[in-house]
């Protein structure tokens, strides 16, 4: 099965190489989609391709097998960019994509555990640089847990959920942990499971996934030629507001607080931001694919 990459037709639109014959960076490529729909729109293109996951790398190669000698596929990080790039004599790029957040062959994969909607090993590793899932809940104190679940799944209860989490450990499967959050946090009509910030925050803590972020913003604008644009996919408030914040200063912005006498961000004026708002799903996605509700994509052009 061949998932569909989220706001393809808004990326395809918006990350047009200042010139074809440049290089390209997808920076989480994932099972290869959006690098699929751009190595097709600009056939002269070059592609640098990274994922940290071995499996949906494996995956990506798969399909992007008929590019041949276009495409570069590295297993890394995407914060590692400034070292790939020099490791492969690359200067500079003509557009990055960069689409943050779990994927949907993690997710659908049970035996991943970033789910928990099947009964699995509490694992939710990205790539084998990441902890478990189950190495933090099971070791954690309870105020260093309760520190994760509100800072990464804005949890209002996460004092209560971490105090419960403590009390029944161990919990090795992703069924034993649910049971321990709905059994704080009861259900309501119409509303969220309630595990999905918790789980939520779990993953991201287990995989570092905001570590950086706003310096892989940077580093990404600062190998872009003029003219090229860099193209960012979040998935939740948290990812979102430090990708705003981050185009925000690169567009001049001044984001100290207010009362300060002298302007200490050093903010200077590199990119000029394409996307006011960020851009969303079509109703028509929405239809085709639920999970694309979430997604927001924002897009840069370096001055």
């Amino acid at each position: 099965m061949i998932h569909e990459p989220v706001l393809l037709q808004e990326v395809i639109q918006h990350l047009r190489p200042n010139r074809e014959d440049g290089v390209l960076v997808d920076a989480t490529v994932g099972l290869g989609g959006h690098a699929e729909a751009l190595l097709e729109a600009h056939p002269h293109v070059r592609l640098i391709a990274i994922d940290r996951d071995p499996a949906a790398l494996e995956r990506a190669q798969e399909r992007l097998g008929r590019f041949a000698t276009r495409v570069t596929f590295v297993r890394a990080r995407h914060e590692q960019l400034i070292d790939i790039l020099k490791q492969h004599q690359v200067d500079s790029v003509s557009g990055l994509l960069a689409d943050l957040g779990v994927s949907s062959m993690q997710l659908d994969d049970a035996t991943r555990g970033f789910s928990f909607r099947y009964d699995a090993p509490l694992d939710m590793r990205m790539g084998p640089d990441s902890r478990s899932a189950a190495d933090l809940v099971n070791t954690l104190d309870e105020a260093e847990l309760a520190h994760v679940i509100r800072e990464y799944g804005e949890e209002p209860m996460a004092k209560r959920i971490a105090r419960a989490i403590v009390g029944a450990r161990p919990l090795e499967t992703t069924t034993q942990l649910a049971g321990v959050i709905r059994s704080v946090k009861r259900a309501r009509p119409h509303e969220i499971d309630p595990a999905t910030l918790t789980f939520q925050a779990i993953r991201i803590a287990a995989n570092s996934e905001l570590v950086e972020l706003d310096r892989f913003v940077h580093d990404a604008v600062s190998v872009l030629e003029r003219e090229a644009r860099v193209a960012i996919i979040s998935f939740h408030s948290l990812e979102d507001r430090i990708v705003k914040r981050a185009f925000r200063k690169l567009e001049g912005e001044c984001i100290c607080p207010p009362g300060l006498p002298v302007c200490g961000c050093g903010a200077k004026e590199i990119v000029k931001v394409l996307t006011g708002r960020p851009l969303t799903a079509s109703e028509e996605e929405l239809s085709r694919n639920p999970r694309s509700r979430s997604a927001k994509l924002r897009v840069a052009e370096k001055l």
